[in-house]
């Protein structure tokens, strides 16, 4: 596996060539939009179309505003509303009360994992929390499950995108619920789940009751991903990767207020999955430019960007990395290391892991036959 830190060092010393010399915004957007990406961390109940939740709203006589615009501020970070982690997470509220058929999680299956084949996203990571899909018909757990492994096989063969699923966990629910979920997701390890994710407000439930069945589901062949180090500091980092024994950290980004962890999980090459635009809209950072993203980075951490609620937050992978590079100066050089890190630090099997690696390093001139398009 190629280090990331020689990736970085190679591109920024020129042996690349740069998209352009001064693009304009523009031309730079373009340019992201182009570029082959990897999204680890997307959560399918954050990437309903506001459309389709609209429609389905109609359809089902939900009570739910009927104008556009009153329906977003429902469900959409606004620009001037608090950015905070209870207003964050107040729109699943609403989103955990569209589920209502399995054809409408085909819907949201399909659209989600369409809308990041358009931004030119070769290879996803989508975690969806099989609590929140059952939750407005109380579907069996089990039967979910198998919906969304049938449903995004489909959208992924039709959008001629790779798709691997995480199934997650909230804090805040039940821990038999937890065990039941692994369980069944265990059972479908290699059928489409790559992972097991816990999620949810880590400032109020801690993950101390998750930590036996996390050990479990690596034992049963599933990767494991935690957040932590989001809403609160370095040790829920620390706990997530000595107690549980994860292999990813999804955000993380509070991780630097401890350098000894840093270390740990710097020696372990450990990858974080950072989401900026999220981490801004629940006031994980005060501001963009406090984002601690380049620290990171520069302090050695294997680094990946991804959306995490593109519906919520209304984004696009794409605009993820435009913030990077032109609110946060990080070089598209170092954008292409970043983007190869996602393929190297993905749960696929080790045979398409290195497969997706090379086509990136082709696409994105990182490799012999620079030239080569792999958009689909």
């Amino acid at each position: 596996m190629t280090d990331l830190r020689n990736v970085v060092s190679a591109v920024d010393e020129g042996l690349v060539e740069a998209l352009a010399p001064s693009p304009s915004q523009y031309e730079l957007q373009q340019a992201l939009t182009d570029f082959p990406k990897v999204d680890l961390h997307r959560h399918l109940e954050g990437s309903l179309r506001l459309r389709t939740l609209m429609e389905i709203a109609r359809q089902e006589g939900l009570d739910l505003p009927q104008e556009e615009s009153q329906l977003r501020e429902q469900v959409q970070i606004g620009s001037t509303e608090p950015k905070t982690l209870p207003n964050f997470l107040s729109k699943f509220r609403v989103l955990r009360t569209v589920y209502r058929s399995p054809e409408i999680i085909r819907r949201v299956t399909h659209e989600a994992i369409e809308d990041a084949a358009i931004d030119n996203v070769v290879y996803l990571e989508l975690r969806f929390t099989p609590a929140a899909l059952s939750q407005a018909r109380d579907f069996p757990i089990p039967e979910v499950i198998e919906w969304v492994i049938e449903f995004a096989g489909e959208a992924a063969h039709k959008f001629e995108i790779r798709v691997g699923l995480i199934a997650s966990v909230n804090r805040h629910e039940p821990v038999e619920l937890a065990e039941a979920v692994a369980q069944i997701a265990a059972d479908h390890a290699g059928e489409g789940i790559f992972g097991l994710d816990l999620a949810g407000n880590e400032l109020d439930y801690p993950a101390d009751s998750f930590t036996s069945i996390f050990k479990s589901a690596e034992q049963a062949g599933l990767n494991t991903t935690v957040h932590a180090g989001e809403w609160t500091g370095a040790e829920s980092v620390n706990q997530a990767l000595s107690t549980m024994g994860a292999t990813r950290i999804g955000h993380g980004v509070r991780v630097l207020e401890d350098m000894e962890v840093v270390a740990m999980a710097r020696d372990r090459r450990v990858a974080f999955e950072v989401c900026l635009t999220s981490n801004l809209h629940s006031g994980v950072v005060g501001g963009m430019a406090e984002h601690p993203l380049m620290e990171m980075i520069n302090a050695g951490l294997v680094v990946t960007l991804n959306t995490d609620d593109p519906g919520i937050s209304n984004i696009r992978l794409s605009d993820e990395y435009f913030t990077a590079v032109s609110e946060l100066g990080l070089s598209e050089g170092t954008l292409k290391g970043l983007i190869l890190s996602g393929a190297q630090y993905s749960f696929l099997p080790e045979p398409e892991k290195k497969e997706l690696e090379r086509r990136l390093q082709q696409s994105l001139g990182l490799g012999m036959n620079s030239g080569k398009d792999m958009s689909r």
